[in-house]
């Protein structure tokens, strides 16, 4: 196994180790204290020194391990180690690879010194309070700035040695900052406010290191950024071209890092911390035009893309960046392209942040718990959403387009659903963040915000879930043959409950008749979709009378004969018939083509249906079969008496092949 030693002392260190974690190498990492350990990763091939050794201790460390490589990751301000690692290299005939850091940019405001005695004199001969954030190590130097005491806060890490050197440097403890990075340009700008400073100190550690957030912060605030420029660099390459030289030089892989991101809401205060340190570490972001135009950095690679698909293509055609960070609205598990994405990316290191949904920031703002909501979006996707609301005591919606909350609110109107309670939010956590309450018939005419979300309140929900509606909910009608014919709820709760519907089924309903079966389908399958088929004009008519009467839309009505108008159907998993116009065997082969698995229901009255139906069932090699006879009485009043009336036994036949027989 190879073996190399990496001097981490930077981000880009800790990430090089990260890299190596999952690679067939073994791996050295030496750091100068035990707080550099904490922050690097555990890994069965990597072993960790956390002290500082001297150039005799780094000499016979290499020889006695003899590495294959050695990378000098430490800080572009730690001169003598680089030096101390490159001599020993030497000595021993060990390749050394220096990995350097770019430069970060100051700004208009950035005063450039060569050293600390340089920044010492500067700030002497200045007024005004100052912000050191080069750590503990230029205390003492720094201490000779006039009014050192009175004037200097310095920022350092929460350690014994941080704060003992700030005590010997005659700091009072309330001008001692003691807090681990990394720190945002909010973060650090709050700092210069607190301590009403007129300068920071930095030195140029480019973007890893902060330098990035620390003079943006500098320039929101009118303070002018001191940075201590670099000592003269060994000659090196960024963190990219250290890993591809190391994959070339050992016969490793690389595999992309992938973030995949919610940033909630959308504004940068409604994320994470973890979320907005992977976009601002990212070297690509990927996502929709909106989000990446919004967040990207300046000099960072984007990419616009919102299909998985697309966006696989986008990390694997780009081999030279090393970190991408996909960018998803919302939360990544809430109606998410996450899902179908993650599958693609079977070739990277992948990690997934979530965010906070719109769904748990509009509930919050309206202050109202979410844990009886039922979610549904409408965002590029067709659903019957006054369904939704009939069922459920509170539905919350993402809706897209132009016109998108306007045709919702339309809708429920027209569904009779006018008077039910809604929350619209608008630009949720943006500056122009809109929340309006009414009711979806008074809401219907106004204009919204295409980034639009609904909270809808039912105060009344359809209590029946249960199949067998009574008869008189449905519409009846006379056609040319005579009434148009029914099958009654009591027989209809029975082949419901025979063919066993579920939540997304697609059903045929052959011979529909007055639609009473497609509807209570339909209703059942709430995410289903009915196909409601009938020959005759005028049963149609009455058919698309009790669809609008229920105010459904997962209800499409087929007109023509079976198994001609079949054809172009999706395959049906569970089909009704309740009329087969003489064409039963035809119908069975169409459906078991589409689908040989579909559950089959059929009613028969006829003695001669009733043979047909059972020729077929002995005759088509189905695995599960089932024949039952309903017979049902309903009372009417004589007098002062209630009599039964008997009504034509009706014969229910089930069909079904299963596992190797479909």
């Amino acid at each position: 196994m190879f073996k190399i030693c990496v001097f981490a002392g930077t981000t880009e260190g800790r990430e090089l180790v990260e890299f190596l974690a999952n690679q067939p190498v073994s791996v050295t990492v030496c750091v100068a204290t035990e707080y550099g350990e904490t922050l690097l990763p555990t890994a069965p091939n990597i072993s960790v020194s956390s002290r500082r050794l001297p150039p005799e201790e780094i000499g016979e460390m290499f020889c006695r391990e003899r590495f294959d490589m050695v990378v000098d990751a430490t800080h572009p301000y730690a001169a003598n180690i680089t030096e101390n690692i490159w001599q020993a290299c030497r000595n021993t005939g060990i390749r050394y690879l220096r990995l350097l850091r770019d430069p970060g940019s100051s700004g208009e405001r950035g005063v450039f010194v060569g050293n600390v005695e340089a920044a010492v004199k500067y700030l002497s001969e200045a007024e005004g309070n100052i912000l050191l954030t080069t750590g503990s190590k230029d205390l003492p130097a720094f201490s000779a700035i006039r009014d050192f005491s009175r004037r200097v806060y310095a920022r350092v890490l929460p350690m014994e040695s941080s704060l003992k050197a700030c005590q010997n440097a005659g700091l009072p403890p309330s001008h001692i900052l003691a807090m681990q990075g990394p720190f945002s340009r909010e973060m650090n700008l709050a700092m210069l406010r607190m301590v009403s400073a007129g300068y920071l100190v930095t030195k140029d550690g480019g973007s890893p290191g902060g330098f990035g957030e620390k003079a943006a912060a500098a320039e929101e605030a009118g303070v002018k950024l001191v940075v201590i420029g670099r000592p003269p660099q060994r000659e090196g390459v960024g963190l990219t071209q250290v890993i591809e030289e190391i994959c070339r030089c050992f016969g490793l892989v690389r595999r992309p890092g992938v973030t995949v991101v919610g940033i909630g809401p959308g504004s940068w205060d409604a994320m994470t911390g973890e979320v907005r340190a992977a976009i601002q570490r990212a070297d690509c972001l990927i996502g929709g035009a909106r989000m990446v135009s919004s967040l990207s950095r300046p000099g960072q690679t984007t990419v616009t893309a919102v299909a998985p698909g697309r966006i696989a293509e986008a990390i694997f055609s780009h081999p030279e960046y090393r970190r991408f960070t996909v960018v998803m609205s919302g939360d990544v598990g809430f109606f998410s392209g996450t899902r179908k994405l993650l599958p693609l990316l079977s070739g990277c290191e992948t990690r997934v942040l979530p965010g906070i949904s719109s769904l748990v920031y509009m509930c919050a703002k309206i202050n109202v718990s979410y844990e009886d909501v039922v979610p549904v979006t409408l965002h590029g996707r067709e659903r019957d959403i006054a369904q939704d609301v009939r069922r459920h005591r509170r539905v919350f919606a993402l809706v897209g387009g132009e016109d998108g909350m306007k045709n919702l609110c339309a809708r429920l109107r027209d569904a009779g659903l006018g008077s039910v309670r809604m929350y619209i939010g608008e630009r949720l956590s943006y500056p122009e963040e809109r929340i309006t309450e009414g009711t979806a018939g008074s809401l219907a005419e106004g204009a919204y915000d295409p980034l639009s979300v609904a909270l809808i309140e039912n105060g009344s929900p359809e209590a029946i879930v249960t199949p067998g509606l009574p008869d008189d909910w449905f519409r009846r009608g006379q056609g040319q043959d005579g009434v148009i014919p029914m099958t009654k709820s009591e027989v209809r709760a029975v082949c419901l409950a025979k063919l066993r519907l579920t939540p997304g089924a697609v059903c045929w309903d052959i011979g529909a008749g007055t639609g009473s079966v497609a509807i209570e389908m339909a209703r059942l399958a709430g995410d289903g979709q009915v196909y409601a088929i009938e020959r005759k004009a005028d049963a149609r008519a009455l058919l698309e009378e009790n669809i609008r009467k229920f105010s459904l839309e997962n209800v499409t009505v087929v007109p023509g004969t079976a198994p001609e108008c079949c054809a172009q159907l999706p395959p049906p998993t569970h089909v009704f018939l309740g009329g087969t116009g003489g064409n039963l065997k035809e119908i069975l082969d169409t459906v078991l083509e589409k689908n040989p698995n579909a559950r089959i229901a059929a009613t028969a009255i006829s003695l001669e249906s009733i043979g047909e139906l059972t020729e077929c069932m002995k005759s088509m090699n189905f695995s599960e079969t089932e024949s039952v006879c309903v017979t049902v009485s309903r009372s009417r009043k004589a007098g002062p008496y209630h009599l039964m009336n008997g009504q034509n036994p009706i014969y229910i036949f089930t069909m079904q092949k299963r596992g190797e027989d479909a």
